[in-house]
């Protein structure tokens, strides 16, 4: 292929991922879209959307060409594929103080573990080093997710 992507923009939307809704690049123009469930639906559905709001006229055209030309889009990598939680765990590893490393190990067990996580580099003054080891492991994801698809990228 010969577009070239921005890694800053793949990492971008691969943080703000959300639920029914799917990450999409175009191979053939280099844009980056969402499309939900839901419009994705419609676009297959509805024969014409021109009664809608030119908002969700918008949404069902990028929709209906994510249905007619799928071949021409791939998508991000997801939440589960980015796995933040194992990030962070692995993250904990790199703490060389025992104490400081159990306290953030434990501290990612069971629910409300992101919150707890957190709270504790931030107690342990770590939280720059924390931002740039995931800043880095989402980067180390994006050029995979390129370089497996063949896309050229500047970073």
């Amino acid at each position: 292929m010969s577009i070239q992507v921005k890694l800053q923009a793949i990492i971008e939307e691969m943080e703000i991922q959300f639920e029914e809704s799917q990450t999409l690049l175009n191979s053939k123009t280099g844009e980056i879209i969402v499309v939900t469930s839901d419009d994705l639906r419609a676009a297959e559905n509805v024969e014409s959307f021109d009664h809608l709001p030119d908002w969700q006229q918008e949404n069902l055209m990028v929709a209906n060409d994510v249905v007619e030309n799928f071949e021409n889009y791939i998508e991000l990598p997801t939440k589960y594929e980015v796995n933040e939680y194992e990030i962070m765990e692995d993250f904990c590893l790199t703490i060389s103080d025992q104490r400081k490393q159990d306290i953030l190990l434990r501290s990612i067990k069971g629910k409300g573990a992101f919150r707890r996580f957190k709270d504790q580099i931030i107690d342990f003054e770590i939280e720059d080093h924390w931002y740039s080891y995931r800043d880095e492991r989402f980067k180390e994801i994006a050029i995979k997710w390129c370089q497996d698809n063949n896309l050229n990228y500047i970073d």
